[in-house]
């Protein structure tokens, strides 16, 4: 039996011949398309637990954009995001878990590293995102040292706990954005009953609306609505598998219309300004409101009754665990669920946030690194 050192899917130390290196947000201007490409400067070390993949292609995503900006708070700059990774695995670590081997297609999602300790409920009960000592895929400190550095990159660096193999029948540029926006809305649909016999609302219908049209029909909802604010995107949402759609700026007394007719919203949007109670006039009683859209803004004022008399649940998703992301990725494949992407190269990322930010992208744009595909 081979010792550890030699393990055939662990490249030695010493034959590591790549630079970590990736498009770097240095301060809030970069989301503005002013990021730089620079070397990584503090690359957690390498452990026997590890996967070092080769980067093909990243998703771009809101957070991204939040993250840039300081938007969620001040960032730890000088920053690489993007954490919709998928790529090629070329070093792994003799203690590395899930059979990943070199040259295996692989991604990785929003997060990187828990604590994965045997007395932490969170990771004992496979609710990894939700450990307290959960590092993020970018703009993170590993406890053991280190920062975690993103997508937009060559290479990326992660534990093998939270690298999944991307199934053959997905390309490598649909299966990026559903690593994290995928997961962030199949996991609440998947959590919260979604299948035959419910009735489901998506409630903005851009990057993670779109996916969640898509994996609600996939897992049998008998129907999908897309709630958006204007017409215009009414004829790709019934594209997307939805039965249908409601304009909330264009579509005349839509809240009463429709009151009652939903067993589960999932909500990819946030503004003080959104029609919250008019939503939750379209559930049933007992239905269900999950919110997953975290930009800047708050939530708007509400009342109680608006949930109390009809006993609506009122609750947040956050991503989702590895084993989920893998099943999620298994029924893609399984129901071939196409989303809708625009692709562009790696080297013009700065452009591609910039439309990012525009709303240009139909409806998720994946950067791809076509240095790596040589």
């Amino acid at each position: 039996m081979p010792k550890p050192q030699d393990s055939p899917n662990m490249v030695a130390p010493e034959s590591q011949d790549y630079k970590f290196e990736g498009w770097m947000g240095t301060n809030p201007d970069s989301a503005k398309g002013q990021m730089v490409w620079q070397e990584f400067p503090d690359v957690k070390k390498f452990e026997e637990t590890d996967v070092d993949i080769q980067i093909t292609h990243c998703g771009i995503c809101g957070s991204d954009m939040h993250t840039l900006r300081s938007g969620w708070g001040p960032t730890p700059y000088p920053c690489c995001v993007g954490h919709e990774i998928v790529g090629k695995a070329v070093r792994v670590g003799s203690k590395a878990e899930k059979g990943i081997k070199v040259g295996d297609r692989v991604g990785v999602g929003a997060q990187n590293a828990s604590c994965l300790k045997p007395d932490c409920y969170e990771c004992a009960a496979g609710l990894e995102q939700h450990c307290q000592h959960m590092v993020g895929t970018y703009a993170a400190k590993y406890p053991q040292g280190g920062t975690s550095y993103g997508g937009y990159a060559n290479y990326h660096r992660c534990h093998s706990h939270f690298v999944m193999k991307i199934p053959d029948q997905l390309a490598s540029e649909d299966a990026a954005p559903m690593l994290c926006g995928g997961i962030t809305v199949y996991s609440p649909l998947k959590n919260n009953g979604c299948g035959p016999g419910m009735k489901v609302g998506i409630v903005g219908v851009g990057g993670l609306g779109h996916f969640g049209v898509l994996f609600a029909k996939a897992l049998g909802a008998d129907k999908v609505v897309g709630i958006s604010r204007k017409n215009n995107k009414r004829d790709d949402v019934l594209k997307l598998g939805a039965d249908e759609y409601i304009a909330t700026d264009d579509d005349e007394d839509w809240a009463n219309k429709h009151a009652r007719s939903l067993d589960l919203i999932v909500c990819t949007v946030s503004s003080p300004k959104m029609p919250l109670g008019d939503y939750l006039t379209l559930l049933k009683v007992k239905g269900t409101f999950i919110q997953v859209g975290a930009p800047e803004d708050k939530l708007p004022d509400m009342y109680a009754f608006a949930f109390v008399l009809k006993g609506i649940k009122m609750g947040g998703s956050l991503i989702g665990p590895p084993w989920q992301i893998e099943e999620m990725l298994k029924l893609a494949a399984e129901k071939k669920v196409k989303p809708w992407i625009n692709t562009y190269p790696m080297d013009k990322a700065n452009q591609a946030i910039q439309d990012f930010e525009a709303g240009k992208p139909r409806y998720r744009i994946t950067l791809v690194n076509e240095r790596n595909l040589q």
